[in-house]
């Protein structure tokens, strides 16, 4: 079994800055890709970022584009994501996932595991 645990979520001012991070304990395997997503009260859930085994492909939902940077540690077994310049319409549980096979999607059933989230909160 995998677990996944989020970390670094909180309360911020818009413009501001935070990272989280993600750390996988579990069953140990290799070539996985990673992904973040969030859910807003209310709304659906949506795809964030995603990273490839390697760190050299990632992909990015149009909304967090040029703001928010994936990145990861396989050394350490943990995915980061930075999120600059925070808008108000970023608030929401932020979720990482871990998927079995190792090309970044978007596609929410195409991932493995999750975790229980962690809370963003963005000021005006």
């Amino acid at each position: 079994q995998v677990q996944l645990v989020e970390s670094g979520g909180g309360l911020v001012q818009a413009g501001g800055s935070l990272r989280v991070s993600c750390a996988r304990s579990g069953r140990i395997f290799r070539g996985y890709a990673m992904g973040w997503f969030r859910q807003a009260p209310g709304k659906e859930g949506e795809f964030v970022a995603a990273i490839n085994w390697s760190g050299h492909s990632t992909e990015y939902a149009d909304s967090v584009k040029g703001r928010f940077t994936i990145s990861r540690s396989n050394a350490k077994n943990t995915v980061f994501l930075q999120m600059n310049s925070l808008r108000p319409e970023d608030t929401a549980v932020y979720y990482c996932a871990a998927r079995l096979l190792s090309g970044v999607t978007t596609r929410e059933y195409e991932y493995d595991y999750w975790g229980q989230g962690t809370q963003v909160t963005v000021s005006s």
